[in-house]
């Protein structure tokens, strides 16, 4: 059976045995929070977990090291529908020890989409219409720096409504312990007088 089918297979039972009853809440986050977290799937159940989210608490957007790549891209563009539309009051951006993105090399990707299929004409054609693929591939230089380069980008972000603390943690992909490397309150504290900076 394929993936596909085990899926559609599994969801009729669960809808028809009411299991999602459990899961229904607003569309309003409870605890007026939106997370910025990494793909990676050890954290898919964790991190709630350790967090003390359930369903219905928070806002929470997945990309790659939790590494925002544009100001102007989705990610950003979700966080601030999340603060002017849903309620959200915070920001925090969790990052995890281990992440792929630390160690991530351009070329290397580059090489495996070559092996796969994509031409050498369609890598050049997006080089000539300015797309710098090495650039977009870039992993970061540590975990630390990839949470604060996301609290950094949302922070100073021209859109960010004044006053949103914007907090920066790293967790532990094994046993969920968060360690705080950002914290968003003191950042407001000592900003206070700052004009707005732009991205």
């Amino acid at each position: 059976m394929s993936q596909i089918n085990e899926i559609l297979e599994h969801n009729q039972a669960f809808v028809e045995n009411k299991e999602y009853e459990t899961f229904i809440s607003g569309k309003f986050p409870e605890k007026k929070v939106v997370v910025l977290t990494c793909m990676d799937t050890r954290l898919t159940e964790l991190l709630p977990r350790a967090m003390n989210l359930r369903n219905g608490d928070a806002k929470i957007l997945k990309t790659a090291g939790a590494v925002i790549s544009s100001p102007f891209g989705s990610i950003m563009r979700s966080i601030l529908v999340a603060l002017y539309e849903l309620q959200a009051e915070e920001v925090i951006v969790v990052g995890h020890y281990e992440c792929g993105m630390a160690s991530l090399n351009a070329e290397h990707i580059m090489g495996k989409m070559r092996d796969r299929g994509v031409t050498e004409e369609v890598l050049t054609t997006l080089d000539h219409s300015g797309v710098n693929l090495a650039q977009w591939f870039k992993g970061v230089e540590n975990e630390t720096q990839g949470v604060m380069h996301s609290v950094n980008m949302i922070s100073k972000h021209p859109l960010m409504p004044p006053g949103v603390p914007v907090h920066g943690m790293l967790i532990d992909p094994k046993t969920g312990q968060l360690e705080l490397v950002s914290d968003g309150y003191e950042r407001l504290k000592g900003h206070e007088t700052d004009s707005p900076a732009s991205v």
